[in-house]
């Protein structure tokens, strides 16, 4: 299992951050070096990613300035600069608009400004595969009414590069508001999948919009640690509303939401604006292109191999299975169906490190029962393992 880090429920917004920063350095420094690289695939030297994600700051702390406190305590505790949390925080913002298209970019430059700024290269002088821009989450939601014993489920994989799973920490902490949540985030990011002791549960769902990283909205991944202060989905609801109308959204993704009360949709957020995907007969199933008609024109272009709309036709098939328990939504995440490009994906060896993206850990939340398992690897080849939440 992943490195567990409770946070003290007494502290600071700062010292929460300092403490988190302290217990994941190693899992951080790996988050920003390999992010490094894979911004520098793009053209964008780590530089220009802090630079770019520095344009954030003030969105960031008009939305809750705890954050940033927390943020400058990470960057306290794992000896790197608030810029370089800031970059990783903002990652989905500086990753371009075509990042999941089939286009490539010109990145000596900016390789060779990572090397001149000292920072380590784990890929040393190789070329970034196109291939590490393929393949990625697929997600479902279940209601009480479809599921076999009355629950409220929430479950998906996160498929990325094989390589940050060692990046990867349960943290257990809380906000200003004293909520506490467990999430399965990357190193020195505030959050990622996760649930709240309220038992509202929420996921993610990379999208690519046109207007991604065009002017500052809140971060994809801010919003998710706001979110995870919520009680429940007409919560998260009425907050989306809120940013919506004031702040704006820096980039595309889905975030699939579960509650203890037995509701559950999918928000699609984007820069132009949001909406909500609904349950089908109590299922929502979601992967990565947009589903709501108000954002389909807003669609970044996809590359060929990652293979959205034949996964969201797999999933769709499970959903209409009828009582959906545990064991039928470990079943779905261990879906190899579509070989390389299923819902459940093994790295292909045949390809680079940097092209082996893979189903790096699967999620399942029971938000009635306020339980979690997590595959801590492709979960065709590895148990869900219980996760025991802090109360």
């Amino acid at each position: 299992m992943f490195p567990s880090i409770l946070v003290p429920s007494n502290l600071s917004a700062h010292n929460r951050g300092l403490f988190y920063g302290q217990a994941a350095r190693a899992q951080t420094l790996h988050s920003r070096n390999t992010y490094a690289r894979l911004f520098a695939s793009c053209g964008i030297s780590w530089a220009q990613a802090c630079d770019k994600a520095m344009a954030y700051r003030e969105v960031i702390e008009q939305l809750d300035p705890a954050l940033l406190h927390e943020m400058q305590g990470i960057a306290h505790g794992s000896g790197l600069t608030l810029a370089d949390i800031m970059a990783l925080n903002c990652r989905t913002e500086i990753l371009p608009a075509n990042f999941l298209s089939d286009a490539t970019h010109q990145a000596d430059a900016a390789l060779q400004a990572n090397r001149d700024a000292g920072l380590p290269d784990w890929l040393g002088d190789a070329p970034i595969d196109p291939a590490a821009a393929e393949g990625e989450c697929t997600a479902m939601a279940v209601a009480p009414a479809a599921s076999r014993e009355g629950n409220t489920w929430l479950a998906q994989n996160w498929d990325w590069l094989g390589r940050q799973r060692e990046a990867l920490v349960l943290l257990h902490s809380g906000n200003e508001a004293g909520q506490r949540f467990t999430t399965l985030t990357e190193g020195g990011m505030l959050a990622k999948i996760g649930m709240n002791t309220q038992g509202f549960a929420l996921g993610l769902n990379i999208l690519r919009s046109l207007e991604d990283g065009v002017r500052p909205g809140v971060p994809v991944h801010v919003l998710l640690r706001h979110l995870l202060g919520c009680a429940s989905l007409g919560a998260a609801r009425a907050a989306l509303a809120r940013i919506g109308q004031s702040l704006g959204f820096g980039a595309a993704s889905n975030v699939p939401c579960a509650d203890a009360q037995g509701e559950v949709a999918c928000f699609e957020v984007a820069p132009a604006g949001w909406g909500e995907v609904p349950p089908a007969q109590g299922v929502v199933v979601h992967t990565n292109h947009f589903v709501c008609a108000s954002l389909l024109s807003t669609q970044a272009p996809m590359g060929v191999t990652l293979s959205s709309q034949p996964r969201l036709a797999t999933a769709q098939q499970y959903a209409a299975q009828s009582d959906i328990d545990q064991a039928a939504l470990e079943n779905f995440l261990r879906d190899e169906t579509d070989g390389h490009l299923s819902i459940c994906r093994s790295p292909d060896m045949a390809l680079p490190p940097e092209g082996r993206v893979e189903s790096v850990a699967g999620v399942i939340m029971n938000t009635s029962t306020r339980q979690m398992w997590i595959a801590p690897d492709v979960p065709s080849r590895c148990a869900f393992e219980p996760v025991i939440l802090p109360h």
